[in-house]
């Protein structure tokens, strides 16, 4: 089964996709830990991933869909993929249609993630306080502003997708801000 994880910075996508993995044997395709393992892999894929991430430039969609088809051609044996972060635009979308297309892949579903902002953005901030009550280094852009910017950002880049999915008939909501467990179980469900 694949899937496609949707919803704001902080919403708990990675969080969930971790436990699809772990629960049914999926395949994360995570673009910044695909951009990262590509930039030092030394294949020729990898070196333009470095060469544009070290002019400071944003890494191409065609990179991004050349390091999804190599994920989606060589992960072997495997409970289907979950794409957490991707794609982020509408262009990326289509691309990841015309892609998955080609390699006679489905796209199961579509699972936003819905929260309130100003609840998101207290969670955040929360957690960056937990971090350092306990000693331990908080994400750098786990703070207020730096999470509105990147709200403001997944706003004008990304929530047109949940049109863009609803339309199609593949998008499905759950409620992001219930416990880990209970929006574990609302994507199973949203799955079968």
């Amino acid at each position: 089964m694949n899937i496609i994880l949707l919803g704001p910075p902080g919403a708990g996508k990675g969080t969930q996709a971790k436990r699809l993995v772990e629960k049914r044997n999926m395949v994360q395709l995570s673009t910044g830990d695909m951009l990262r393992a590509a930039r030092t892999s030394g294949t020729e894929m990898g070196k333009r991933v470095a060469e544009v991430m070290d002019r400071g430039d944003l890494v191409t969609d065609e990179i991004v869909i050349g390091l999804i088809r190599e994920q989606l051609e060589t992960a072997g044996d495997h409970g289907g993929f979950v794409f957490d972060g991707f794609p982020r635009t509408l262009a990326q979308a289509d691309a990841l249609d015309g892609l998955l297309a080609e390699l006679d892949q489905p796209l199961d579903v579509v699972i936003e993630l819905q929260v309130n902002d100003d609840v998101l953005v207290e969670r955040i901030v929360g957690r960056a306080r937990e971090a350092e009550a306990a000693g331990e280094p908080a994400r750098a852009d786990d703070n207020e502003e730096s999470l509105k910017t990147r709200l403001m950002a997944y706003y004008k880049q990304t929530s047109p997708l949940i049109g863009y999915y609803y339309a199609k008939g593949d998008l499905k909501s759950v409620d992001g801000l219930a416990s880990m467990d209970e929006v574990a179980a609302s994507i199973s469900a949203a799955m079968a």
